[in-house]
């Protein structure tokens, strides 16, 4: 027995030691992790196909055994030769859009050359000699509208005559058919021009910005002698934002009308989209606090308007209600999403706004709407029903019956449906199970094939020693339960002590412990525990998933519930047998890494290092949008935004820290970090500090991302 005792022993340590050393290079530059998947699936109008770009050609699949049937266009054979960066198709399939020289300026927009492709004719055709911008077609493939320098204009594909619909757009002042930096950043709209189903009217936003405050980036790696500034607008917490009208433009009689928004200025239209009717615009209004959300429909001749519905909450209407909104094909009726109950839920409206039923109940989330077939009135959705942890593909019909698992319970889905809905793309994954990519019939819920099982990928990571996550729950002091996960290294023993690296994001709605595999730097904290550390990743309250009142308890107070929370979590962990209580530390980005500010800064008696990326110092320095929606503004609520904040706590910081920022980030200014620098420089206190030259919010251009991990693994070994 003692022997075999040993044995046992041996081939386990051995086990151990056998297992490759992961590397920075293996997850930022050779890509040893990278998971396989289905990329850029645009499914066709016959559900069987779907389109996709690889190697410059845009290619027409079988769906059901993911075999090329057709080559579509090949941009190395064009006259001229295009590298194709992307491509949209006319509403009958028998045109494409060919994006190439693609330059982008925010982390959506972009310019490009775009060109028309004839599948019938296989003619080629620039739209101009210029760069445009959301080159779009015309539902009747007749027409493109576009944008160049902040103007509207039309190009008939027949008579090749271009119609400029706009003519005060200017950089920096009026912009049409696109969005300003806020919009773009915080309402995720780019394009903001809308074609009406009949083709013969155009809807679009202008914004007058002349008036926002500007923001100056300075590029310092052009190889110019002086560097150069790049100025743009960028309205902070408190000041003027664009203002904004939405007007439709009628092709035949070259007339234009504005909508009816109302004599508020200083409000948001955070979306537009035409009803069904082409003579009726829907348009979504908010406040500027955003606790008020209505649905305007406007008469698009007369620009008529009138309020059919109208949410108001205490603190904030979720953005995702905007992404719901849908019109039935009859004409009769929407569908809205709203919290109204404490949970997302989906609602069916008469046209006029009149409530005909809550469709979904229950305490429990609806996530996204993958799709509604009007066919069989039956709604596709993804919800958090078996857990708050679990993404969980349901149908349900419209009359809120006959409720249908389609999928997994425990684990997290997404859906790719087709425009048909006779099939649907489905990418799973669980703790123990990479990304699963399979194809499946609608119609009896069938699956037809695997295209993606990740098998090779999993016999990596098994080589590499890859652990799995552990999941916890604990109560804190405040009888709040709080979800997490740890990864421990792969020889842990229980009679040890460890240090333990705590990672989290702890933004409004957002969710870092779910049932998936793998997570945000999820490669490197296996790294991390190879080394030794145990790596938790854990969800405050603020979070989403687990209703209203879970998420929206911090309003006003960003930072301190999160923050209270990060200290409990310390707590729980330094009562662990196996924690050694003086070797906690906490990182984040973004919002993380302001986070992780409070954290080494409130919690200095129970965390004993922190790196800071990409930090907020203060919400006052942060967009209107986002965190006026969170905060109110600073004119209301300067306490708020004062108290919570790193640079009202300098004094307490005792442990090591390190501040990292890309001075290039165009989304959380570098501004953040220099102004924490200097209060920490003032009041004396030693840290670490780097600045990556010209790198954006991300850090990933040219060689910084490695940089960066290398560096903190350094400081993670030397500080903690």
């Amino acid at each position: 027995m003692k022997n075999l005792l040993f044995i046992l022993i041996f081939l386990s340590t051995s086990i151990v030691f056998a297992q490759k050393e992961i590397t920075v290079s293996d997850i930022y530059e050779k890509g040893t992790f990278r998971q396989e998947s289905v990329y850029n699936v645009n499914w066709m109008n016959d559900g069987k196909y779907y389109s996709a770009l690889d190697d410059n050609k845009v290619q027409k699949i079988d769906v059901e055994n993911g075999k090329v049937v057709e080559t579509l266009v090949d941009g190395d054979k064009l006259d001229p030769v295009l590298d194709i960066k992307s491509y949209s198709f006319s509403k009958d399939e028998q045109k494409l859009l060919l994006a190439t020289d693609v330059n982008y300026i925010y982390r959506r927009s972009f310019t490009a050359q775009y060109y028309v492709y004839n599948l019938e004719d296989e003619s080629l055709k620039p739209l101009s000699d210029d760069p445009q911008m959301f080159a779009t077609f015309s539902p009747d493939a007749q027409k493109v509208a576009y944008v160049f320098e902040n103007n509207i204009y039309i190009f008939d594909l027949q008579s090749g005559r271009t119609t400029q619909v706009t003519s005060d757009g200017k950089i920096n002042e009026n912009i049409n058919g696109g969005s300003d930096w806020v919009y773009e950043e915080e309402f995720y709209v780019t394009r903001t021009f809308y074609w009406s189903p009949n083709s013969k009217k155009l809807a679009y936003y202008t914004m007058d910005e002349s008036h926002v405050k500007e923001y100056t980036l300075q590029k310092w790696n052009d190889g110019q002698l002086y560097p150069e500034n790049y100025v743009y607008k960028y309205p902070k917490a408190g000041e003027e934002n664009s203002h904004v009208w939405i007007s439709v433009y009628d092709l035949a009689s070259e007339d234009t009308k504005k909508m009816d928004i109302g004599e508020e200025k200083d409000q948001y239209i955070p979306r537009v989209q035409w009803t069904k009717d082409s003579n009726l615009l829907s348009i979504i209004r908010m406040n500027r606090r955003q606790n008020i959300l209505e649905i305007l429909h406007a008469n698009a001749t007369t620009g008529e308007s009138k309020v059919v519905l109208k949410e108001e909450s205490d603190t904030y209407v979720a953005l995702n209600y905007c992404d719901d909104l849908t019109y039935t094909n009859d004409g009769k009726y929407f569908i809205q999403s709203s919290e109204q109950d404490g949970y997302k839920h989906l609602y069916l409206y008469t046209l006029d706004g009149k409530l005909v039923r809550q469709i979904t109940k229950g305490e429990w989330e609806v996530v996204s709407m993958v799709g509604i077939d009007q066919k069989d009135s039956k709604i596709y959705y993804i919800s958090t029903e078996n857990s708050p942890l679990d993404r969980t593909f349901y149908s349900i019909g419209m009359n809120g019956k006959n409720k249908k698992l389609l999928g997994e319970e425990t684990g997290i889905t997404r859906i790719n449906m087709s425009n048909d809905f006779q099939y649907y793309l489905k990418y799973y994954s669980n703790p123990t199970t990479p990304n699963q990519v399979s194809l499946h019939q609608t119609k009896g819920n069938e699956k037809l094939a695997t295209l993606k099982d990740n098998k090779r990928y999993k016999s990596i990571t098994e080589k590499f020693g890859f652990v799995d996550k552990e999941y916890f729950q604990f109560e804190t002091s405040e009888n709040v339960s709080l979800n997490g996960y740890f990864l421990k290294p792969a020889d842990f023993d229980e009679s040890k002590e460890y240090p333990v690296i705590v990672y989290q994001y702890s933004g409004p709605g957002s969710q870092q412990v779910q049932n998936s595999w793998g997570g945000s730097q999820f490669n490197w904290h296996q790294m991390m525990t190879q080394k030794g550390y145990i790596v938790a990743v854990v969800d405050p309250r603020g979070t989403g998933g687990r209703g209203e009142a879970f998420k929206k308890m911090t309003y006003g107070k960003l930072g301190k519930y999160e923050t209270l929370d990060m200290i409990e979590t310390a707590k729980y962990l330094g009562d662990l047998d196996y924690v050694d209580a003086e070797r906690i530390g906490i990182w984040g980005w973004s919002y993380g890494g302001y986070m992780a500010g409070n954290a080494i800064l409130d919690g200095a008696d129970v965390f004993n290092a922190a790196v800071s990326v990409a930090m907020v110092s203060n919400w006052r320095y942060y967009d209107t949008i986002y965190t006026e929606r969170y905060m109110g503004l600073p004119q209301d609520n300067a306490d708020g935004y004062d108290d919570n904040s790193p640079l009202s706590k300098i004094e307490k910081l005792e442990d090591p820290y390190l501040v990292v920022h890309g001075t290039g980030d165009d989304n959380v200014h570098v501004q953040h970090s220099i102004v924490y620098s200097d209060a920490l420089l003032e009041a004396g206190k030693q840290f670490d500090l780097f600045y990556y030259p010209d790198r954006t919010h991300c850090i990933g251009e040219q060689g910084a991302r490695p940089h960066l991990f290398r560096m903190m693994t350094k400081w993670w070994l030397e500080n903690l």
